[in-house]
């Protein structure tokens, strides 16, 4: 069982900047991926960005070149780090991670994103 911590959601006004943290309570090396979700009333939830082991990363074309997906592996922690928000960006952001030996997936509880001026 592993349990995802998240938090740094907030409000923030278009342009501004945010970061996401994501704690994970087993070893990041047993991830196979970390993975940051959005989702917003009466929409699907949508990937914005993965890492995977190897350290390779996607992003969503929405958010490429604003978002950064990282990992601080001491930490067992993932992050998203958010510049140049858009008011499109609101949503509530949620970490998943899979394992690797399992690929069995986990969610965090979410963390609320607004981007309002």
């Amino acid at each position: 069982q592993v349990q995802l911590v998240e938090s740094g959601g907030g409000l923030v006004q278009p342009g501004g900047s945010l970061r996401l943290s994501c704690a994970a309570s087993g070893s990041i090396f047993s991830f196979y991926s970390m993975g940051w979700y959005r989702q917003v009333p009466g929409k699907r939830r949508e990937l914005v960005a993965v890492i995977t082991r190897g350290g390779g990363t996607n992003y969503a074309d929405s958010v490429k070149g604003r978002f950064t997906i990282s990992t601080d592996n001491a930490k067992n922690t993932v992050y998203l780090q958010m510049i140049s928000l858009k008011l499109e960006d609101t949503a509530v952001y949620y970490c998943k991670v899979i394992l690797l030996n399992s690929r069995a997936e986990y969610w965090g509880q979410g963390t609320q994103v607004t981007v309002s001026s």
